[in-house]
């Protein structure tokens, strides 16, 4: 399991002078101090002894905590470099230092491997929910498909019914009609003849128009129009952001899907992806081919920048702007490439 080293910022104080170790030694007792403020301390005693315990010391030089002399110049680079004491999110004082990312940080943050089971929890959440809304939209899709086809069948059923109601009062009309000719004329000749010119008077039954379910309307590109519904679904979130790029001064949203630009620095590792010390950020989606657009809402932003770039662009320096790299700069909301 991932872990992470952290260790007091307290820890790598001199005892003498209570400041962060500059050329700490080690003493044959395991105490280091300072070797500015050791020799002072030994310079007015007779002795060669600890300061803390006060065993004696025998050697003639002591020697150089190299662990301790790297670790505390690491804080003391992060320290001039502008971080800030406090910590922005947390609004708590710098009491604990990663020797993985090499920068200090709040005792609010968790280690590595108790964060991770509750993240993982909540992305596995996260992704069920995305997927049981997907299902819920297909099943809609379905159920909306099937009420249309039923919604049809009834109609043209409802259709048949009244044009069979129809052709059977003709009949019965026809009947009447030639059962009055039988009784006033009582002749067979007679009657087969009327009989004759009333059925010839009535047109062979026709086609009724419009009596078959219109099967192309309901399977026509079904799958295309569903997916043109799915676009219109999450045509909100296009792009995702990948916060392992994301430049220090840039602040993701939890969906990484927005951002915005802070004047500190954020407590995040500095990684070989991530762009320094241009505030840009990579989209997680890549493509190599086909025609791509972005509508991208800039807020009351009165300077951005959109580019597009390839995947092995270099992050470190300021070289990148003007290798493999295609920009729209200025007021426009839409950048077609």
């Amino acid at each position: 399991m991932a872990s992470v080293k952290i260790v007091y910022v307290e820890d790598i104080n001199c005892p003498v002078c209570f400041e962060i170790f500059k050329t700490p030694v080690l003493l044959s007792c395991s105490h280091s101090i300072c070797k500015d403020c050791l020799q002072q301390f030994w310079k007015n005693r007779d002795t060669q002894d600890c300061p803390i315990c006060r065993r004696r010391y025998s050697r003639d030089e002591p020697l150089c905590n190299l662990v301790l002399k790297n670790l505390s110049e690491s804080i003391t680079a992060e320290s001039a470099s502008g971080s800030e004491e406090v910590c922005s999110l947390h609004n708590e004082k710098l009491k604990l230092f990663c020797l993985d990312d090499k920068q200090p940080v709040c005792i609010v943050f968790s280690p590595i491997d108790e964060v991770v089971p509750s993240y993982k929890e909540q992305l596995f959440y996260q992704i069920k929910e995305e997927f049981t809304k997907l299902h819920q939209f297909l099943q809609d899709e379905e159920e909306a498909s099937i009420t249309a086809l039923r919604k049809e069948e009834e109609q043209k059923s409802q259709m048949m019914k009244e044009k069979l109601e129809e052709m059977n009062r003709q009949i019965s009309d026809l009947s009447d009609t030639i059962k009055d000719i039988e009784e006033k004329m009582n002749t067979s000749i007679l009657t087969s003849e009327c009989y004759s010119r009333a059925h010839s008077s009535q047109q062979d039954p026709q086609m009724l128009s419009g009596a078959l379910i219109n099967v192309s309307d309901h399977l026509r590109n079904l799958t295309f129009r569903v997916c043109k519904k799915m676009q219109q679904l999450v045509q909100n979130s296009p792009v995702t952001l990948d916060p392992n790029t994301a430049n220090t001064r840039l602040i993701l949203s939890d969906e990484l899907t927005s951002l915005r630009h802070s004047k500190t620095q954020q407590p995040v590792p500095n990684n070989p992806v991530r762009f320094h010390p241009y505030a840009c950020v990579l989209g997680s989606e890549a493509f190599n081919s086909g025609t791509h657009f972005w509508d991208v809402e800039v807020g009351v932003s009165s300077y951005w920048i959109i580019k597009v770039t390839t995947e092995s662009i270099q992050r470190k320096g300021t070289d990148f702007f003007y290798t493999n790299v295609w920009s729209g700069l200025g007021q426009r909301k839409t950048l077609i490439l």
